[in-house]
């Protein structure tokens, strides 16, 4: 595979708009979370009531989410480290090779965001770093970190893409004069 094979097959249309967020989101994510680790302090100081339903704590998931396949060992955590890295990459393939329009681009790109931020939490801190409780009437539900929020923020936004926009547009790159002529030739 020569250097332009390989520029092609991770470099496409998309990935400047789909990096860019991953970027954005892998600075938010590790900023906030080093902020309120070293800037405010939330291991000392527990719980902090923000509002009537959000409150700042801190929690080190060494699993996946919602805690599930827990493991605390060292070895565990490079796993799932290793994990968001190769899913990582496959994404990068993905949004060069596969993704036709801008909220799929952005989706891919907030997956990625989250999924390498979790995964240096899981080599820096030994589990992923979380500091949003959301609570309402007693009832306490999953804490979370920014990566988390764009991650399920990029499902969401794959889902609507394959579920509500129509896939029989020109690809990006084509223009629909293009676009015609393929549907005639193979119609």
């Amino acid at each position: 595979m020569t250097r332009s094979d390989l520029q092609h097959y991770v470099w496409g249309p998309l990935s400047r708009l789909g990096l860019g967020i991953a970027v954005v989101i892998f600075v938010l994510d590790q900023g906030h979370k080093w902020w309120m680790l070293l800037g405010v302090g939330i291991r000392a100081k527990g719980r902090i009531v923000a509002t009537p339903f959000l409150d700042f704590v801190y929690v080190l998931n060494q699993g996946v989410s919602y805690s599930l396949l827990t493991g605390s060992s060292q070895r565990w955590q490079y796993l799932l480290a290793g994990f968001a890295v190769v899913a990582s990459g496959a994404l990068v393939v993905w949004l060069a090779r596969g993704v036709e329009n801008r909220l799929a681009a952005v989706s891919v790109g907030l997956i990625i965001g989250g999924a390498l931020g979790n995964g240096l939490d899981r080599i820096t801190l030994g589990g992923v770093a979380d500091f949003f409780s959301l609570h309402a009437f007693g009832y306490y539900w999953y804490v979370f970190n920014i990566a988390d929020v764009a991650i399920v923020a990029g499902v969401v936004g794959l889902l609507y893409e394959s579920l509500f926009q129509p896939s029989s547009g020109p690809r990006v790159g084509q223009s629909r004069g293009d676009a015609s002529k393929s549907t005639q030739t193979h119609s």
